[in-house]
């Protein structure tokens, strides 16, 4: 990974001292978009019938812990099941990621989490070394922090057996992105083959940013996770007026889907011994042909 030049600016220090004690393990890796599965995949004919199956009249398809979509006759994919939690400050904006993640309304005004929240999420993707097409099913679970800090079980249980995390920040809230470290070190610590990506919310709203390019470039060089970013608006509408243009919202979150779906492959590679982090780092590096 290049080294950044020049003085690193005093809001970022805190991240350069906590990452001796609980950054990533060596293994751990940001990988390059495209690189496990063909990024943009569901803009092909191909891959628009498997993407079809997610939608109803253009609008997201719900579906439950049991259902899956369904592919016509002539078309086959295997599905891979992952947990993920969703873990953030209040406020920052998770269960309006899940909800755009999952085609719904994004709230309009913020409520706190009672609970824990799980919602299913299917993403088709091509998988670049073998050519093959699998449905990646996320099931996403999200609790309020006034919750998570209440009752003792609710953290041992989102995190049980958990493949995933997504780390947020806000984009407006420096607070947030302060307390990062804290965040990992508290959810994702001592947990095991578990991938961990980082999401900036609320990425729309530039006036009021309190979090600079030059921010998130140290973090993401200090602790060698990856940082995506997501805006907090609801996909266009249909003629309606009414509905969600469901095609248009997917294609809003293949950035993340697609990188959230690049990362578990990969460490389920690893875990498997399919793959050692080496081998993996050096088809990375790789020139592309």
């Amino acid at each position: 990974m290049r080294r950044l030049g020049g003085p690193v600016p005093l809001g970022c220090r805190g991240f350069l001292s906590e990452a001796s004690s609980t950054a990533p393990r060596k293994a751990d890796m940001i990988i390059p978009p495209g690189s496990a599965v063909v990024s943009d995949w569901h803009k092909t004919q191909e891959g628009k019938e498997y993407f079809d199956t997610l939608l109803h009249r253009n609008k997201r398809r719900l579906f439950g812990l049991i259902e899956r979509p369904g592919l016509p006759l002539h078309l086959t994919a295997d599905v891979a099941g992952y947990k993920v939690f969703v873990s953030g400050k209040s406020g920052v904006g998770k269960t309006a990621l899940v909800a755009k993640l999952a085609g719904l309304e994004v709230p309009l005004v913020h409520h706190e989490t009672t609970g824990i929240q799980t919602t299913t999420v299917y993403w088709p993707a091509k998988l670049r070394e073998s050519g093959k097409a699998l449905f990646f099913k996320f099931s996403f679970w999200d609790c309020g922090e006034a919750v998570l800090k209440k009752f003792d079980h609710i953290l041992p249980a989102c995190t049980e057996k958990v493949d995933g995390f997504l780390l947020l920040f806000s984009f407006t809230d420096r607070a947030s992105f302060d307390d990062l470290p804290h965040q990992i070190s508290r959810v994702a610590d001592g947990v095991k083959n578990a991938i961990k990506m980082v999401v900036g919310t609320k990425f729309d709203q530039f006036a009021h940013t309190d979090v600079t390019d030059q921010d998130v470039a140290i973090f993401r060089h200090t602790w060698g996770l990856p940082v995506l970013q997501a805006k907090s608006v609801n996909a266009p509408r249909m003629a309606d007026g009414q509905t969600l243009d469901g095609r248009v919202g997917l294609w809003d979150m293949a950035h993340l889907l697609n990188g959230l779906a690049e990362h578990l492959w990969r460490q389920d590679q690893l875990v498997a011994g399919l793959a050692t982090p080496s081998m993996i780092a050096g088809a990375l590096e790789e020139p592309d042909p």
